[in-house]
């Protein structure tokens, strides 16, 4: 879910059928609630956007950057894709460059690289799970 729709009353509809996914799935419900938080920031992002428009004053000063990500997880694209979902340390560059990876805490890449339902896979590059003290042997 790259491209959401930039009103909050969409945003809150697609927000509220998250939630309730979450609630229900226990089986992909890590997934669920990283795309909640997506759709989280973005209502945000649009509501203040349009309480700008109605208060031209709007915010003074530098907007603050989020902090970096602990992990990155790369996600599948749909059931079909026969790539992997794979675990990053934040600040890695190999990816696979097609999909766009989601933020998790250590706590989250612990539970991706142990769950044999999810099948990920560590990055072979940065090596996420040495420093997780994840054994996936």
């Amino acid at each position: 879910m790259s491209d959401l729709p930039p009103d909050p009353p969409r945003l809150r509809a697609i927000l509220g059928h998250l939630e309730r996914q979450i609630a229900e799935t226990e089986t992909i419900g890590l997934y669920l609630r990283l795309q909640h938080d997506k759709v989280c920031k973005a209502l945000a992002r649009a509501s203040s956007s349009a309480s700008s428009r109605e208060h031209p004053a709007g915010r003074t000063g530098p907007q603050r950057q989020p902090p970096a990500a602990e992990y990155l997880m790369e996600s599948k694209s749909g059931p079909a894709d026969p790539l992997p979902v794979v675990v990053h340390f934040g600040g890695c560059t190999i990816r696979q460059g097609r999909r766009t990876p989601s933020a998790i805490n250590a706590q989250q890449a612990r539970m991706v690289l142990t769950d044999p339902a999810i099948g990920a896979e560590p990055c072979q590059i940065c090596r996420p799970e040495n420093s997780l003290g994840v054994d996936l042997e």
